[in-house]
């Protein structure tokens, strides 16, 4: 693969702008999808679930010109981590305050052990089945979420699981046939398409009416923090799978071995891994989920020539600008529910694919114990996902947000049966070879 231009090339301004676009667009479903999930769980006010979009896409675009210029140095784009999706969802029950001071305190410890380098000790344990397991857990714990989304509405459930499933199908269809930069429109065209198909079913906006519109995305901000050990150790353990997505997604440039300077890459993951820290930190000063590194960037380089850390800047300045105009943000972001479940249900087909992969091509599950290794913590991430409410309540409070929360007891089980129960020598993910 030839490159028009390298990493630290400078493209002329009307370049620069056009790749910013493509970047732009590639960052937005990610946004708008995580974003109304967690807008409509804060607040029930349009206003307020405005106000969030507005400061999940101000954390976004800033990220993403930091990154570029000072964090890890690449053609990466940021956006909302999935990971933190499950854990405040899993955490929905406690103090809101107690969720976001969580996600302030994970990311000050997760830049911490970034820049001082304390992370190339903990790496051990991450050995590729339990990265994988990740990977899976993501996929499966997020699973009742979605069945809420998209069974909600006026639609009878029959006809929504029908459409979901239509929809899905003709996504990852031309994510099949689609070549070079037009598989980075399949999401767009499917939010556009589904949007449009239930808007006719009858599904009203939920942004149609205002009262009033937040001006600024900073409106009312009064950062509350308030300590909840059980939350808070919950949030460590998403952390560190937020940790492995970020390195794994840095890594991922290494299959671009012609974008020049990508090398010394464990440096630049400490560097990028630390300022994903820090965003995550100014997250929950806002109040908002915090972003990770996204692991989109070789298919985009690969079929539009440009790996460029300049062409990421434009991205981000255009979100940064968006975040300032609610009546934007309020265009961009109503979409109906089901449409929401829709696309997660879409991206977590495609999580449980990288996962498998990562397992299959590595033969990290040709053995019985290995199996048990992967199968038993989905299963118990699910089982626990599923939980009623009323099981879950009778755990003592301190422990409720961990023993309730599938993703956390998936990634604890994992960790115990890879290193204790059924221990054997294994290669951990590597920052740098």
């Amino acid at each position: 693969m030839e490159l028009k231009y390298g990493l630290n090339s400078k493209p002329e301004i009307f370049d620069t702008l056009i790749y910013g676009l493509q970047w732009f667009a590639v960052t937005i479903p990610a946004v708008i999808i995580i974003g109304k999930v967690l807008a409509g769980i804060t607040s029930p006010e349009a206003e307020l679930q405005i106000l969030y979009m507005q400061r999940l896409f101000f954390v976004t675009g800033l990220v993403m010109i930091i990154q570029p210029l000072f964090g890890h140095r690449l053609p990466l784009i940021s956006g909302p981590s999935s990971v933190l999706l499950i854990g405040i969802i899993a955490s929905s029950g406690n103090s809101i305050d107690a969720v976001y001071s969580s996600i302030f305190a994970g990311g000050l410890l997760l830049a911490l052990i970034s820049f001082t380098g304390i992370f190339s000790y903990l790496q051990r344990f991450f050995t590729l089945r339990v990265v994988s397991v990740i990977l899976l857990l993501i996929a499966f714990t997020i699973l009742p979420v979605i069945i809420q989304l998209i069974f909600s509405g006026p639609l009878p459930a029959p006809s929504g699981l029908a459409a979901a499933l239509s929809f899905c199908f003709v996504m990852y269809r031309l994510n099949n046939i689609l070549q070079g930069l037009w598989k980075s429109v399949v999401v767009i065209a499917g939010i556009v398409s589904a949007t449009i198909f239930f808007r006719f079913a009858g599904y009203e906006g939920v942004y149609d009416k205002f009262t009033m519109l937040p001006a600024s995305p900073f409106l009312g901000l009064s950062p509350s923090f308030t300590f909840d050990a059980g939350v808070m150790l919950a949030f460590i353990f998403c952390f560190m799978a937020l940790a492995i997505n970020d390195i794994g997604s840095i890594q991922s440039l290494r299959l671009v071995p012609e974008a020049d300077g990508t090398d010394n890459m464990g440096k630049r993951a400490a560097r990028g891994m630390g300022i994903t820290g820090l965003a995550n930190s100014l997250s929950g000063i806002l109040g908002v989920i915090g972003p990770v590194n996204y692991s989109l960037s070789p298919g985009l380089i690969a079929s539009t020539g440009c790996a460029s850390r300049f062409t990421v800047i434009p991205a981000g300045i255009a979100l940064l600008a968006l975040s300032l105009f609610p009546w934007a943000v309020a265009s961009v972001s109503d979409i109906p529910a089901p449409v929401v479940g829709i696309i997660l249900l879409y991206l977590m087909g495609t999580q449980f694919s990288a996962g498998m992969m990562m397992i299959t091509e590595k033969k990290e599950a040709v053995k019985f114990n290995e199996g048990v290794i992967i199968g038993f913590p989905v299963l118990l991430a699910v089982l626990i996902s599923f939980l009623p409410e009323n099981v879950i309540s009778g755990f003592p409070g301190i422990l409720r947000p961990i023993i309730g929360n599938g993703f956390v007891m998936g990634v604890l089980s994992v960790i115990i049966l890879e290193h204790w129960i059924l221990k054997k020598t294994a290669d951990p993910l590597e920052l740098e070879k």
